[in-house]
C-alpha cells in the first residue's frame, strides 16, 4: 500500500497541463484530491480522466491564486469535505515571455503576483491545516528549471521562479522539525499549453511593456511544447521524491551540462583570498544550523550567534 494511501492533498491549477498529471499521479498513490481550477472546459476534460479510470471524484474548487480570501476559503472547504488536509501543492502559474527591459510594473504584478504569490497565499492558507493534522504530511512547491537557468526572454517568469526556489528551500528548515516535508520540483519541458498564458492575460494587467502579443510567433513556440515530458511521467517523478523525503526533485535529466557552468562560474567568482576566522565561524554556525534543522531542531536565531 502506497504511504499516501488515504491522504487529502490540494493541488492548485490540478485540472490542466502539469497539474493534471501531479493529481494523476497523487491519484494513483491512493490521495484524496481537491483541486482548483479556473477554466470550466480544464475542468470538465480532468473529470473525464478521473471517471473514465474508476477515481473517486475530486473536490473541485474555483480559484484565482491571486485571491487571499478565496484561499483561505479553500483551505477551509476542504478541511470541511475531508477533515484533516495532509498535502499542499502549489503548481498554479503562468509562463509568459517578453524583454524584461521593456516590462511594465503591470507585467511585473501579474507574473510575480501569480508565479510567487499563488505560492504565498497557498503556504499562509493552509499551513495551519498541515500543523494540525496528524501523520505523513508535504508541502510541494512547483518551480522550475527557470529556478536555476536565467534567459533573455524569461526575466520576470525566472526572478518568479528563483523566489519560489528560495522560499521553499528556506521553508523546509521550519518544516522538518514540525514532520513536514517540503519538496521544491523543478521541472523543464512538459508537454503542455503552458506557452499560451499571454492569451488570458487578466484585463487589470492589460498595460504590458511586451507589446501586443503575435499570435502565429507564440503559437510556432508552443509546438516546441510537444517535445516535452507526458505531464503523468513528470507527476510521478515527483511523487517518488515526496516519499524519498527529498527536498529537491527535478524531473529532467538534461542539464549537467549547465550545473557544471554554474559550479565552475560559481567557484571563479570567489575572491582568491584568506577570509578572517571571525566570518569563517558565522559561517560554520550557519552551516550548523541548517544541519541540525533538517536533522529535526527548531532553529531560532540564537544558534547563529
Amino acid at each position: 500500500m502506497s504511504d499516501w494511501q488515504g491522504r487529502v492533498a490540494f493541488i492548485s491549477g490540478g485540472v490542466s497541463g502539469l497539474g493534471l498529471g501531479i493529481a494523476q499521479a497523487f491519484s494513483d498513490a491512493g490521495m484524496r484530491l481537491a483541486l482548483s481550477y479556473r477554466n470550466e472546459d480544464y475542468r470538465a476534460s480532468a473529470a473525464a480522466w478521473f471517471a473514465a479510470n474508476g477515481r473517486e471524484e475530486p473536490l473541485w474548487i474555483k480559484l484565482d491564486v491571486m485571491d487571499r480570501a478565496g484561499w483561505a476559503a479553500a483551505a477551509d472547504a476542504v478541511e470541511a469535505h475531508f477533515g484533516e488536509v495532509h498535502v499542499l501543492c502549489n503548481n498554479a502559474g503562468v509562463s509568459v515571455f517578453g524583454d524584461t527591459a521593456e516590462a511594465s510594473h503591470a507585467d511585473y504584478d501579474w507574473i510575480m503576483g501569480v508565479n510567487f504569490g499563488g505560492v504565498v497565499n497557498g503556504i499562509v492558507a493552509f499551513l495551519p491545516k498541515l500543523k494540525a493534522a496528524q501523520g505523513k504530511r508535504h508541502v510541494v512547491n512547483i518551480a522550475s528549471m527557470a529556478a536555476y537557468l536565467s534567459g533573455p526572454q524569461a526575466g520576470i517568469y525566472t526572478a518568479s521562479k528563483f523566489a519560489v526556489r528560495g522560499l521553499t528551500e528556506s521553508l523546509r528548515y521550519n518544516l522538518v522539525p514540525l514532520g513536514i516535508g517540503c519538496t521544491l520540483v523543478c521541472p523543464a519541458l512538459i508537454r503542455t499549453n503552458a506557452w499560451d498564458s499571454a492569451f488570458r492575460r487578466p484585463a487589470e494587467f492589460a498595460s504590458s511593456g511586451f507589446g501586443a502579443v503575435d499570435k502565429a510567433q507564440l503559437e510556432q513556440f508552443g509546438s516546441v511544447f510537444q517535445a516535452g515530458m507526458d505531464p503523468h511521467e513528470a507527476g510521478t517523478k515527483i511523487v517518488a521524491g515526496m516519499s524519498a523525503g527529498a527536498g529537491l526533485v527535478f524531473t529532467h535529466p538534461e542539464f549537467a551540462e549547465d550545473f557544471k557552468a554554474i559550479y565552475e562560474d560559481s567557484l571563479a567568482a570567489l575572491p582568491d583570498e584568506v577570509a578572517p576566522p571571525e566570518r569563517l565561524e558565522v559561517e560554520r554556525m550557519r552551516r550548523e544550523a541548517n544541519k541540525a534543522a533538517l536533522a529535526g531542531k527548531a532553529i531560532t536565531i540564537d544558534d547563529l550567534s
